[in-house]
């Protein structure tokens, strides 16, 4: 029978993501020896610092807590190797440096959210479905001097059902990425990992970080791309475009809940049709009905109550 390893873990990590694996690890009796997070930030109105969801979470279970600017500056690295962890685990952090990676005697290895090789990068569940995916994963994989391309540990696939948010989708792989660590430190726990590296593959979807741009709804696609991309934002950070309501006035509106129609149409992409409880928005193929939509300065609203204090031109586009 292989020898029990005694392990010492430390943690890093920084959203809600990242929050269910180190509570799984607590849960599971494993010794985390240091919790790294980052530094507070400005946020809301009043600017006031925020602590992250795992600083939070380890702060109510007593954790040692590290918060580093530089993850190369020595006195981070020394306070790092004053823990004496021999394994790290990686969940929603940023890129380490090979001095931080390579230093604890079991590896370093890292939860992503997709099913490696496929979309490496910032944003794997955002671009699993606006790409239309019907599977995607969750892997933990050794950390090298690259992003994302570590020799895979463990896998585990779920379906995305054809109406998933990413919000909802999101919190499903949280579940299983919690799951699939422990699962992984129990290997590591007795030695009884086995390791496949990643293939090499031409078509590669690369998961690319979310920007303004790349958020932007574009009315001349079709509408099973658009409906793709609006759930795929949907609650964060969410779809938008501009709502040209009267001649030469842009306004910018964001779009949360959806639903598609595929129909034929006469219609130019971006047309808005309203009545008084449904809008839906042309588009190639179909019709974008909206559910959800917040107008600047406003919050997010049902459509039916927009509708209540809100007009749409007839000649009212989305662009």
């Amino acid at each position: 029978m292989t020898k029990k390893r005694d392990l010492r873990i430390v943690f890093m990590g920084t959203p809600d993501f990242a929050v269910a694996t180190l509570e799984a690890l607590l849960g599971n009796d494993y010794n985390v020896v240091g919790v790294i997070t980052a530094p507070d930030r400005k946020a809301g109105r009043g600017q006031k610092l925020r602590a992250s969801a795992v600083k939070e979470f380890a702060l109510k279970h007593s954790l040692n807590i590290l918060q580093p600017k530089n993850l190369k500056a020595e006195s981070f690295i020394e306070e790092l190797s004053g823990l004496n962890a021999n394994v790290q685990i990686i969940v929603a952090f940023r890129m380490l440096p090979k001095v931080v990676w390579q230093m604890p005697e079991y590896g370093t290895f890292n939860l992503h959210a997709s099913l490696l090789p496929q979309y490496r990068g910032a944003a794997p569940i955002h671009w699993a479905i606006i790409n239309g995916e019907t599977k995607t994963g969750v892997t933990t994989f050794f950390i090298d001097d690259k992003i994302d391309t570590g020799a895979i540990i463990m896998t585990k696939s779920t379906n995305i059902e054809p109406d998933e948010t990413v919000g909802e989708l999101h919190d499903n792989l949280m579940r299983i990425g919690s799951d699939l660590v422990i699962k992984t430190i129990q290997q590591i726990e007795f030695d009884s990992v086995e390791t496949t590296i990643q293939p090499q593959t031409k078509d590669l979807k690369t998961a690319y970080k979310l920007n303004r741009d790349n958020c932007k709804i574009d009315w001349s696609k079709k509408v099973d791309t658009i409906y793709n991309k609006i759930r795929g934002l949907n609650p964060f950070p969410s779809a938008w475009c501009y709502l040209d309501n009267k001649e030469n006035e842009q306004v910018t509106v964001k779009l949360y809940e959806v639903e598609k129609l595929n129909i034929n149409h006469r219609y130019k992409g971006g047309f808005i049709i309203s009545t008084k409880d449904e809008l839906k928005v042309a588009c190639e193929g179909g019709f974008i009905i909206i559910k959800e939509m917040q107008l600047p300065g406003k919050r997010k609203m049902e459509i039916k109550s927009l509708l209540n204090g809100f007009q749409f031109s007839e000649s009212a586009k989305l662009l």
